[in-house]
């Protein structure tokens, strides 16, 4: 993935919290980050805040991070499904400079409010503010 291609990036500071027994970054810290970061790109890509993970494939650690370091966290829609929105991510330590991993996919699945899958309607990127769900905007907390 070129940096031309990711549409959604976030950036992280490795802390002191975030360290495995070896003393470099947590691949669970990672992962974890990952995974919210792709839930917000869904919600705002889907226009609904009941979007959920449904699958990640095979996650490929080529290098690590340590205390102090910054990383930035790369996002980009690959395909709409009827339901779902498929993304590939990527994760680079800025400091060194390196590919920290890939996750060639990532899929979150637009859900009702009894969680059942529901369609969604899109099917480009748009960073249009009116996919934001409604409650988002209007500073109402969700009942």
């Amino acid at each position: 993935m070129k940096s031309s291609d990711i549409t959604f990036r976030t950036r992280k500071w490795v802390r002191p919290e975030d360290l495995n027994a070896n003393g470099t970054l947590f691949g669970g810290s990672l992962l974890k980050w990952i995974d919210e970061e792709a839930a917000i790109y869904a919600i705002l890509q889907l226009g609904n805040g009941r979007a959920v993970t449904k699958y990640i494939s095979e996650i490929n650690f080529v290098s690590s991070a340590a205390q102090g370091d910054l990383i930035e966290m790369g996002l980009t829609a690959t395909k709409f499904g009827r339901t779902s929105l498929t993304m590939r991510a990527e994760v680079r330590n800025m400091i060194t400079r390196r590919c920290i991993l890939t996750v060639e996919e990532i899929v979150f699945v637009n859900v009702n409010s009894e969680g059942r899958p529901e369609p969604h309607g899109y099917t480009e990127i748009s960073y249009d503010r009116g996919r934001i769900p409604s409650r988002y905007l209007s500073g109402t907390q969700p009942g």
